[in-house]
Formats: structure tokens, C-alpha cells, sequence
């Protein structure tokens, strides 16, 4: 049964090709619920500071995330849904929690891994972060 009353959809990304299952989920219900949809990346650094110069890993995810990011835009666009695209730096699952508290979001579509490199047996690392301390509902997409 989908929820009619949902009209902002967090989709957290992280360049996975579960990421992108995640989004097509958020696409659909969407597109039931008449929903907006904003992309979250989260890199997994401290925000450079601004008087620092950025190192050239930070240059590097940030390019990749802002390329995935555009990939994730064009996707949703063609799907005749609106995306808008955060990117942002800190710990993916906490980051995730405070950005879809202060945002007000109805609903999180994360996958149920990501591009992180230790296997847990049922979930990711920050899907289950992210399923235990979110107040709103979540919807892991495998």
C-alpha cells in the first residue's frame, strides 16, 4: 500500500549500483505519490576547511560523486521527476539522520549495501545505521 501523503523522498547515494536501485524505488514511488526526490552523497571525509588547500583524494571523490550525482539527475529528469542533489562530508550514517531530521523528508530509500568494502551479513554498515535511529520510515531496497 503506498502512502499518498509522501512528498519528499531522501534517497541517500553512494555510487553503488545498489544506490541506483534505490533511486529506480524512489522513481517509482515518486511518481505514485507525486513526490520530490533529493539525492544525498556523503562523503566519508571531514569537510576540508576553507583556508586549506583540498587534498587531491578530497578532489577525486568530490569529482566522482559530482559526476554520479548528475548521472542520478538525469535518470530521475527522464522519469519525469524532480531531483535535487546534496553533497556533503562526514560520517554516512549519522550525516544521513541529522539531513533527513532537519529537512523534514516523509520517507528514506537507501540500498541495502554500498560501495563500503567490509561485508556484514544482512546490511551495510549505514543501512543499518540508518534502520535503527531514523524516527521516519525507511525503505531498504536490495
Amino acid at each position: 500500500m503506498i502512502r499518498k501523503n509522501i512528498k519528499k523522498i531522501l534517497v541517500p547515494m553512494d555510487g553503488s549500483k545498489n544506490s541506483m536501485r534505490g533511486l529506480d524505488e524512489a522513481i517509482y514511488l515518486a511518481r505514485q505519490c507525486h513526490a520530490t526526490i533529493t539525492g544525498l552523497y556523503v562523503i566519508p571525509l571531514s569537510k576540508p576547511a576553507t583556508n586549506s588547500q583540498i587534498s587531491h583524494l578530497e578532489k577525486y571523490l568530490l569529482k566522482n560523486a559530482s559526476k554520479f550525482m548528475t548521472k542520478a539527475k538525469t535518470h530521475a529528469a527522464q522519469n519525469g521527476i524532480v531531483f535535487d542533489d546534496d553533497i556533503t562530508y562526514g560520517d554516512e550514517g549519522p550525516k544521513i539522520i541529522s539531513y533527513a531530521n532537519s529537512k523534514s523528508y516523509d520517507i528514506i530509500v537507501i540500498g541495502s549495501r554500498g560501495m563500503g568494502s567490509i561485508k556484514e551479513t544482512f546490511l551495510g554498515s549505514t543501512s543499518n545505521y540508518v534502520l535503527h535511529k531514523s524516527k521516519i520510515p525507511i525503505l531498504i531496497v536490495k
